[in-house]
């Protein structure tokens, strides 16, 4: 079985009890709700990470985001038919801040990560699929 190690930042965007929240459109976790985030990618900052992930995802680029916490969690999946991948997810968690109203949401997809955004009351949480990273964030 194949096991590697992602890093990724991740943003919560709460706002008049609603939370943001993008639909994965691949990987373990496809179909469920997460947090708007991604890989960091070579030479770049964990915050430039942020700007640049939560725009590719919902559409929204001011923001400002304070460091929260960082989680992890540990999943075997089937990556192909007959194969297993165990994957090491960590996280570096931001709260997220509007700066400004207006802005145009992604509710149709990135065409790559997600499937689009959404605005999600705080109470459905639990009546959703979602994320360990959403799960470990809200408990």
């Amino acid at each position: 079985m194949k096991k590697y190690t992602h890093l990724g930042v991740y943003g919560i965007l709460i706002h008049n009890n609603t939370i943001l929240l993008i639909k994965k459109s691949r990987g373990p976790h496809k179909g469920k709700w997460d947090l708007p985030g991604g890989s960091i990618e070579f030479g770049e900052e964990p915050y430039e990470t942020l700007k640049r992930e939560f725009y590719e995802e919902t559409g929204i680029n001011e923001l400002e985001g304070k460091m929260r916490t960082a989680i992890s969690y540990t999943l075997v999946y089937p990556f192909k038919e007959n194969e297993l991948e165990e994957l090491h997810h960590i996280g570096i968690i931001y709260d997220v801040k509007l700066t400004s109203s207006q802005y145009v949401l992604k509710t149709d997809g990135d065409g790559e990560d997600s499937l689009g955004a959404s605005w999600i009351d705080i109470n459905e949480i639990d009546n959703i699929e979602t994320t360990p990273f959403v799960r470990g964030v809200l408990s």
